[in-house]
């Protein structure tokens, strides 16, 4: 049996915090499903699609898909086997919400467990919204990002 997890979120755009997670979520999975969120209240720098193809371009890995979805993430969570909610957790800040999520997930659907994962320690601190403003301002993002999404928010920022 193939023990199939989703890693859902709005990746924008993907960090080295979350390939962190997903790398490190392969050790215990047998395949990945990025899961690149429709947002409604959030207004993306990169569209959906950009954010896709990025993260494709950046995780190269044959146990790794990326797709994008809409609406609950447990029906599409049962849409394509997933038995994990893989989940990251930087501070005890986002501890509250991501608790409340993952009660409600599992009122949804019972068999659908989440895991929690904590980042690296030198990227605990990292977020994208901390990337984009950085970025926007013309900082040095290498650290932070791949090259493929560096290249990405220098094309999207003009710089």
């Amino acid at each position: 049996m193939t023990r199939t997890g989703v890693y859902p979120g709005s990746f924008d755009p993907l960090t080295k915090g979350h390939e962190d997670l997903i790398h490190r979520s392969l050790g215990f999975l047998d395949k990945l499903v990025v899961a690149v969120a429709v947002n409604v209240g959030k207004q993306p720098l990169f569209s959906l699609d950009e954010r896709v193809a990025m993260i494709r371009e950046t995780v190269q890995d044959p146990k790794v898909d990326v797709q994008s979805f809409d609406g609950l993430l447990v029906d599409f969570a049962r849409k394509i086997g997933a038995t994990v909610i893989v989940r990251g957790l930087r501070a005890v800040s986002d501890f509250e919400y991501e608790f409340q999520m993952a009660l409600m997930n599992r009122h949804l659907a019972p068999k659908l467990e989440t895991i929690f994962l904590v980042p690296a320690f030198d990227l605990t601190y990292l977020s994208s919204s901390l990337v984009r403003e950085v970025a926007r301002f013309g900082g040095d993002v290498s650290g932070l990002v791949h090259p493929v999404v560096q290249a990405a928010l220098r094309k999207k920022l003009g710089r």
